[in-house]
């Protein structure tokens, strides 16, 4: 029985140089799939499959470089490139009997991504120009900051401090003033959760001034009412 114990064990290293020779050449060629790949879905990552009459090759690349290429076909998975570990010679055999397949089935593929393209032309319409439309609200938002800094002026003569708040209704809506060192800080309408008319970040979109510019002049008149409220009440006390 131990007659064969004597015999020489034939080596791996030609079968395996061999093997990694022209796994080298693959990995190189399907590479370059990837990295075209890459460039047609405009991603750094991703996969795609191709159909032969003999199976179905997945190509996988990452950051331009290929991650595996896989054959599935006649009930066998076969990894012909991969980052884990390399193929049997015989798998890679396999496989690559179909290579030329695949690399048909990818020219086929970029060829139809530059057929849907090829005829179609791209000529949109010019842009419109946002010009007159932010003049225009500059223009109506330069008058009402003049006017809510005129009411927050006389507020602070008023009340006597450095900031505050005055709210009143104009034709049915609650607007707020707030005011700090004798400007205005906002002008708010509909309370909390409302539309900033006025104020220190972002100007209102040009529909809601629109909707609400027109009221802000019964704004104006109700703080002005209040004001003369206040003046005949002081005029009303003597010492």
């Amino acid at each position: 029985m131990a007659d064969g114990l004597d015999a020489d064990v034939v080596g791996a290293d030609d079968a395996a140089d061999r093997r990694d020779e022209v796994l080298a050449r693959v990995t190189d060629h399907a590479g370059r799939m990837a990295r075209e790949l890459a460039r047609l879905q405009g991603g750094d990552y991703g996969t795609a499959e191709f159909e032969t009459d003999a199976g179905t090759w997945t190509l996988k690349y990452e950051g331009g470089d290929v991650q595996y290429l896989r054959f599935e076909g006649g009930g066998r998975e076969i990894y012909a490139v991969s980052t884990k570990e390399p193929p049997e010679p015989a798998a890679l055999a396999t496989a690559l009997e179909d290579y030329d397949a695949l690399v048909a089935a990818f020219n086929e593929h970029v060829r139809d991504a530059e057929a849907v393209l090829a005829d179609l032309s791209v000529d949109p319409p010019e842009v419109a120009s946002a010009d007159a439309a932010v003049e225009d609200r500059e223009r109506l938002l330069g008058r009402v900051r003049d006017c809510a800094d005129a009411m927050a002026r006389q507020l602070q003569r008023v009340e006597g401090g450095d900031y505050g708040t005055y709210s009143a209704r104009a034709n049915g809506t609650r607007w707020e003033l707030k005011w700090e060192d004798g400007r205005a800080s906002y002008v708010r309408v509909g309370g909390e959760g409302g539309i900033y008319l006025l104020s220190q970040y972002e100007p209102p979109a040009p529909r809601d001034l629109r909707a609400h510019a027109g009221d802000f002049g019964a704004f104006v008149e109700a703080f002005n009412a209040e004001m003369r409220e206040i003046s005949d009440e002081i005029d009303a006390v003597s010492l």
